[in-house]
C-alpha cells in the first residue's frame, strides 16, 4: 500500500469514526443540545483536528443524515431485487420503508427533518453527496413502477408519470406512518399500526394496478 493510498484509508476510517461518535452523541442528546468538544471527545480527537475534517457541528449532522439515507438506499435496492414485477417491486419498497421506520427509527426521523434541516450557503461535499443518494432513492421507486409498465402489472393509464407517482407513493405512506406514531387522544379508536401500513401500501398498490383490456404502451418520460 503506497502512501498516499494509506492516508486516503486513515482518513476515510477518521471520518467514519467521527461520524460513528457524532450519531451517538446526537441521538442521545439532540442536535441542538449537542457539541462539538462532546463530539471530539466521544472520537477520541482534538477539537482543533476534529475542524479539520468537518466545517462545523452541521457539517457532521449532513454526514450522519447520508449515512441514514444510504441505508434506505439499500433496503430499497435489495426490495427491487427481490419482486419478480413492478408491482411486487414497488410493495416490497413500501414494507422496506416501515420496516426502516420501525428497525432505524432514528435514522427515519433523520431524513424526516431533512427537508427543514438548514443548507450550507455554498454547497458542500456532504450536501452534494446526499442529494445524489435522495435522488438514487426516488430512482429506484421510478425504476419499480417502469418495471411495472413494461410487464403489465402496472397500469399506464395510472401510472402517467412515474417521477410524479413515485413522489405522490412517499408523501402518501410516510404521512401515514407519521399518523401511526403520535397518540391519540381520548377514547378514540385507532388502527394497529402495522395493519394501517399494510392496508395502505394495498390500497396504493390497487390503485395502480393494471386492468382487464388495458394496452401496454411505451413508459412515459420521467418528468
Amino acid at each position: 500500500m503506497g502512501v498516499a493510498e494509506r492516508r486516503s484509508r486513515e482518513k476515510q476510517l477518521r471520518i467514519k469514526a467521527i461520524i460513528d461518535a457524532a450519531e451517538s452523541v446526537f441521538f442521545c442528546k439532540g442536535f441542538a443540545g449537542s457539541s462539538m468538544d462532546e463530539i471530539a471527545g466521544k472520537a477520541q480527537l482534538s477539537r482543533t483536528l476534529l475542524y479539520v475534517y468537518f466545517k462545523d457541528k452541521a457539517a457532521i449532522m449532513r454526514g450522519v443524515m447520508l449515512r441514514a439515507a444510504q441505508a434506505l438506499e439499500q433496503r430499497f435496492e435489495r426490495a427491487l431485487h427481490a419482486g419478480k414485477t413492478g408491482l411486487e417491486q414497488i410493495e416490497g419498497i413500501g414494507k422496506s420503508y416501515y420496516a426502516f421506520s420501525q428497525e432505524q427509527s432514528d435514522y427515519f426521523d433523520l431524513l424526516t427533518d431533512l427537508n427543514t434541516f438548514p443548507l450550507p450557503p455554498e454547497e458542500s461535499q456532504e450536501s452534494q453527496a446526499l442529494s445524489c443518494c435522495r435522488t438514487r432513492i426516488t430512482d429506484i421507486m421510478v425504476q419499480a413502477l417502469q418495471n411495472g409498465i413494461q410487464d403489465g402489472s402496472l397500469s399506464p393509464q395510472r401510472v402517467r408519470i412515474p417521477l410524479r407517482t413515485a413522489y405522490f407513493l412517499q408523501g402518501a405512506l410516510h404521512g401515514v406512518i407519521m399518523a401511526t406514531r403520535q397518540s391519540q387522544a381520548g377514547d378514540q379508536v385507532y388502527p394497529d399500526s402495522e395493519d394501517l401500513v399494510l392496508y395502505t401500501i394495498a390500497m396504493l398498490s390497487e390503485s395502480m394496478r393494471s386492468f382487464p383490456g388495458d394496452p401496454r404502451q411505451e413508459i412515459p418520460a420521467a418528468t
